[in-house]
């Protein structure tokens, strides 16, 4: 497993740091400085690498560049209306860093854990972690992982975003996170479909008072989908045989 914390000085293939300082940002939209605030400025900062080292290492794709703020780091920034004040947070399959960065820039009382597999992703995350002074730690692996587990586990909040079907992202994420801890999955628009689908898997993993929230009314258009999910203690959890039931078509 490969891990890095702020402070490491992780640099690029010939040992010279990115050039993060040096990237021109695009100006945000108004709203941004609601949803960011003094730390904009860091935003700004995210983006342009995004739109520049991002793509050259094809951790975005170019034609996302005309929609980062809209439909990337603002719809990632406003999950924080979901998370309380100086919450543990692990976000898995991290990728580019979203949403977990976007989260840290807007919420700095927030401990946040990246979890990425790809050494390229991690290499990514800890430079730009390291150039922007933010106080996140970069985990390498999967979070299905014993490893992982140990390292990130007991968490208040598990984030993801675009990582898998729910019934899956259920086993990986709710095992992260304390009894009663919450899974906040970044979801579309079939969002209540997928949960009525995998409703039962969701049980079966130790999930329950699952809803579908919106985050960013009135701010971004349109407002970010998440799922929702709590963590039962086992003794608030249906026993396994009215799972099973449950599971049978009537």
């Amino acid at each position: 497993m490969f891990h890095v914390e702020r402070g490491t000085g992780v640099t690029n293939a010939d040992h010279s740091p990115e050039p993060f300082d040096a990237v021109a940002a695009v100006e945000p939209p108004p709203i941004a400085a609601q949803v960011f605030g003094e730390r904009l400025e860091l935003a700004k900062r995210y983006h342009a690498v995004l739109a520049t080292i991002g793509v050259e290492r094809g951790l975005i794709g170019p034609r996302e560049i005309p929609r980062l703020w809209e439909r990337h780091i603002l719809n990632c920034a406003v999950v924080g209306e979901l998370i309380p004040v100086g919450a543990t947070v692990v976000d898995i399959g991290s990728g580019a860093g979203l949403p977990g960065i976007p989260l840290a820039i807007a919420r700095p009382d927030l401990r946040i854990t990246l979890v990425e597999p790809l050494l390229r992703r991690t290499i990514f995350l800890a430079e730009f972690i390291e150039a922007a002074g933010l106080e996140v730690t970069v985990v390498r692996g999967r979070a299905e992982q014993l490893d992982v587990r140990k390292e990130a586990g007991g968490a208040d909040v598990v984030t993801s975003r675009a990582v898998a079907p729910l019934a899956k992202l259920a086993k990986w994420s709710l095992p992260l996170v304390h009894d009663h801890g919450r899974m906040l999955a970044l979801k579309g628009s079939s969002a209540a479909e997928e949960l009525e689908r995998d409703r039962t898997d969701l049980t079966r993993a130790g999930g329950g008072n699952a809803e579908v929230v919106e985050c960013g009314v009135g701010i971004i258009t349109p407002p970010t989908v998440v799922l929702s999910v709590e963590r039962l203690p086992r003794s608030e959890r249906p026993s396994r045989k009215s799972v099973r039931r449950a599971r049978k078509p009537e």
